[in-house]
């Protein structure tokens, strides 16, 4: 895969230019105490929510596993979502008790890890989405990032009326973007591993 950018050489012809990849270590400057730095003062980390939040506070975590089934250490991820109202947040401050935006390296066990509150259904074209988490992975050998979404597997009746899920032809295939509930010690807990390839792969949206 090459850049859409394109350089003229001496004889007026254009070539495409050489590409790149986001890693292995785009976590170093993106996710500082994982890389053992100092955090800056504004670091956009994985607690999107305070304890005064609106809404039921929960914690997704997952991993990311490749095309043999091997854990990705370097995979960064990030996540975006609606409120417990289903609104988005339109200016990102970690210093609101909702922000609406984090972001989790898998550099040290492969697992992401945020604390957040469960979403609330989101308009689309008059058609309500049920609760879910847009998440981007960046990782080495791939050069444009990946977007996913995670639903939730208690709002079965939300989940079957969603005009984006219901959009994936294959139930099975549908079952790669649903995150599963596990036991906890403290707040509901949602498991969403993600397959980059093979068997299993999850459904990737290019939106």
């Amino acid at each position: 895969m090459y850049s859409q950018y394109k350089l003229q050489n001496d004889t007026g012809l254009l070539h495409e230019t050489a590409s790149q990849t986001a890693g292995p270590f785009v976590h170093i400057g993106l996710a500082l105490e994982i890389a053992g730095f100092e955090s800056r003062s504004d670091e956009i980390w994985q607690d999107l929510a305070k304890a005064d939040a609106k809404g039921e506070h929960i914690e997704l975590v997952g991993h990311v596993y490749d095309g043999n089934g091997d854990l990705v250490h370097d995979a960064l991820i990030e996540i975006w979502q609606a409120d417990s109202d289903g609104n988005y947040i339109s200016n990102f401050d970690n210093k609101q008790p909702f922000s609406g935006f984090g972001r989790s390296a898998c550099a040290i066990d492969g697992d992401f890890h945020f604390h957040t509150v469960k979403p609330g259904p989101v308009d689309f074209d008059g058609k309500l989405m049920a609760p879910h988490v847009n998440l981007a992975i960046f990782a080495r050998g791939i050069n444009i990032h990946l977007q996913t979404r995670a639903y939730f597997e208690d709002e079965v009746t939300a989940n079957e009326s969603c005009p984006i899920l219901s959009s994936v032809p294959s139930p099975t295939r549908r079952q790669t973007l649903i995150a599963k509930k596990e036991p906890s010690d403290g707040k509901p807990r949602y498991r969403f591993d993600i397959y980059l390839q093979g068997e299993g792969e999850t459904v990737f949206f290019d939106f």
